[in-house]
């Protein structure tokens, strides 16, 4: 195995530290090696000018996009060929969901270099970039997310990026059953919003079906969360759909069905607080 590198990070958001510095130097030093090892005509030193110029007042995820530009401006032109050397400077997929750190930052700009560079002909020779893009969304899911790199996809090529994610739900790693559903939420933190899927949820609703009694919690975590994304715009499909799961349902689905109410129940929703008792709840 190659000798990959990736930055030093904390386990957690540190108070005197602002998350942005995730993808300082040092990730940009990281990238420029890895890189190197893998594809010899790479120009290391021109990337690292092009990703540190102007890159201070940068915000996490306007760093990330500037860095994304630089790898696109020193990668091949073709966007096939940069994500196949993108791909092969990733470590090794993590072998688990929680605890992670914050060292996953470090592939960010690579989910950004897909969101921006994935979805144009353009940038593949002429050729639809679709099946490439989707391979790299796979693999790089699986180190960090593509939760926010799938969006763009979804907003311009809603039925087959839909359809990807479809066929990823009996995937055996969790991290890419997870975004199945994170990655098709209408109202993701930080991830631009889905207006199709705010308009209308329901052709995500068999996603949410599929994956509700998934053996992960990390999975099921992002069931309750999308759900309760639902319920803000549409909360009769969202009550609707736990009235429907409550019978028959295990603990975990009741937990599922608890945390996808909480916010409604919050505000006094009536029929938000008697779902969460009817789960188990205090309501």
């Amino acid at each position: 195995m190659q000798n990959f590198r990736i930055p030093t990070a904390p386990s957690s958001i540190q108070k005197d530290s602002p998350i942005k510095f995730l993808l300082d130097s040092e990730a940009i030093d990281c990238l420029a090696h890895n890189i190197g090892l893998v594809h010899g005509g790479f120009d290391a030193q021109a990337f690292k000018q092009l990703a540190l110029t102007n890159i201070a007042p940068l915000g996490l995820m306007d760093r990330s996009a500037h860095i994304a530009a630089a790898l696109k401006a020193t990668l091949p032109a073709k966007f096939s060929d940069a994500t196949d050397i993108l791909l092969s400077t990733l470590t090794p997929p993590n072998a688990h969901t929680e605890r992670l750190g914050l060292s996953v930052f470090f592939y960010l700009p690579h989910t950004r270099f897909v969101a921006d560079y994935g979805r144009d002909a353009q940038y593949n020779g002429g050729e639809d970039p679709f099946e490439a893009a989707m391979r790299a969304q796979y693999e790089l899911t699986r180190r960090f997310t593509a939760e926010f790199s799938i969006r763009p996809f979804l907003i311009h090529d809603f039925e087959r990026t839909l359809k990807q994610l479809t066929l990823w739900l009996n995937d055996p790693d969790p991290h890419v059953r997870r975004l199945c559903s994170e990655g098709c939420r209408s109202r993701l933190p930080w991830g631009a919003r889905i207006p199709q899927l705010i308009a209308d949820p329901t052709p995500v609703l068999p996603i949410l079906e599929a994956l509700k009694n998934d053996p992960s919690l990390y999975v099921r975590r992002s069931v309750a969360n999308h759900l309760g994304d639902i319920a803000k715009d549409h909360p009769a499909v969202a009550f609707e759909l736990c009235e429907r799961w409550l019978t028959n349902a295990d603990k975990d689905l009741k937990w599922v069905i608890r945390h996808a109410v909480r916010h409604p129940a919050k505000q006094g929703h009536a029929t938000a607080i008697a779902l969460r008792k009817a789960a188990g709840g205090r309501g």
